[in-house]
């Protein structure tokens, strides 16, 4: 029999984005420490690597149902959640059913940590939940996460002396959540994609964020009348513990796949961390001269920055470009056809920075190309393929400049 867990300490990660290349660490950690301490996730620890592309988020639905006790979900991998063991561990108190406006998950567990009964939740921000693929969150909303936690104190106020949220909504939202929500003890947070290497106070409630990809995480215990916090990376470890065999073995099968060579990298983009903008700025140009679009627009954030050697590997191609984006023609819309500085800064706002070509965007845009994801969440909808894909684009400009 599995002896009982008494919790002492809650540990956080966020926004893995299935890093195995550097997972040992954590992976060893949460196991050795899970014994007592409830585990948990602020999102997105799906999607972002080739990991995921090629293995469909098995060995990362392993890794959570074995390690985790508790996840929030993120905008990355929304869908798995929905899977029976996935769903079983997942809280969030604001994503609702469209039509009958019922919860879509558990929203809330009760534990004992130390002497404490502690709820713990999670909320997923608008903007996280609006950069969801559009097909993917069909039938679903969410209600604002200020709304939805007060009315969930409401209801179990009685039941728990402790509140602790796992937010995926960015360090910047989870500020101004403490301060509308002072009931709350513990903000764990996500989705913001920099670094908070000290918890911030607000009032009587903690805010932080362990390092992502793998690299730290967050601890918060209850230390006399109040709460203790603090962020710390993973200590080093060589090996993955047994219990985790079927991760291992899922992650070596891929491995081997990921090191398949595609050709050298143009002497631009060699030997150091990628920059996702001249990438972009460069395939903009490629794309509007070879496929004669009007005009080019693509998101910074549909690219990633890793380290580059002087070959582009399969691993590399997935690692820079890891959301299988096609690329599309799409409808302007209407309001911003004759004002093209509109459609960047709406776009901007809801997508991050943009590259566009030509420089300046014509005065008149009807139709644009674009990645699908832009075109289904932000643009008036697709008109056509445009017969090749991103990663195809990316992987033609790192190594032989050929577009077309």
């Amino acid at each position: 029999m599995t002896a009982a867990r008494h919790f002492q300490r809650i540990i956080a990660t966020t926004d893995f984005h299935s890093a195995f290349d550097d997972a040992v660490p954590m992976l060893a950690h949460l196991n050795a420490m899970r014994h007592d301490s409830l585990v948990v996730d602020c999102g997105d620890f799906f999607e972002g690597t080739g990991y995921y592309r090629l293995g469909q988020g098995r060995a990362e639905q392993d890794a959570l149902v074995r390690l985790y006790d508790a996840v929030a979900p993120g905008n990355h991998g929304w869908g798995h959640h929905f899977e029976p063991d996935l769903y079983d561990i997942t809280v969030c108190a604001n994503a609702v059913d469209d039509e009958t406006g019922e919860l879509l998950f558990h929203p809330l567990r009760l534990v004992s940590i130390g002497t404490r009964r502690v709820a713990i939740t999670g909320i997923i921000g608008p903007r996280a939940f609006n950069a969801i693929p559009a097909d993917q969150r069909a039938g679903h909303r969410v209600i604002e996460p200020v709304q939805a936690l007060r009315e969930l104190m409401l209801a179990h106020h009685h039941q728990a002396d402790s509140w602790v949220v796992l937010s995926h909504s960015g360090f910047d939202e989870d500020l101004k959540l403490a301060e509308s929500c002072p009931f709350l003890d513990v903000v764990f947070a996500g989705h913001c994609h920099s670094d908070r290497p000290e918890p911030v106070v607000v009032g009587d409630t903690l805010v932080l964020k362990g390092r992502e990809l793998a690299a730290g995480y967050a601890v918060a215990l209850p230390v006399g009348s109040g709460w203790a916090a603090h962020v710390s990376a993973f200590p080093s470890a060589a090996v993955m513990p047994d219990e985790l065999g079927s991760v291992r073995e899922a992650i070596d099968a891929i491995h081997e796949e990921l090191r398949t060579p595609l050709g050298p990298l143009r002497a631009p983009y060699a030997n150091g961390l990628l920059d996702r903008h001249a990438l972009l700025t460069d395939i903009a140009g490629r794309l509007h001269n070879g496929l004669g679009a009007d005009a080019v627009l693509l998101n910074e954030t549909a690219l990633r920055s890793p380290r580059l050697g002087t070959v582009l590997t399969q691993g590399d191609l997935l690692a820079i470009e890891p959301f299988d984006n096609q690329l599309v023609h799409a409808h302007v819309p209407e309001r911003c056809l004759t004002d093209p500085a509109a459609l960047l800064a709406h776009l901007t706002a809801q997508a991050g920075p943009m590259v566009s070509a030509p420089v300046p965007l014509p005065d008149r845009l009807p139709t644009v190309l674009t990645t699908g994801y832009l075109a289904d969440a932000y643009l008036g909808g697709r008109t056509r393929q445009a017969g090749i894909r991103f990663s195809q684009a990316v992987q033609r400009t790192l190594t032989d400049g050929d577009s077309r």
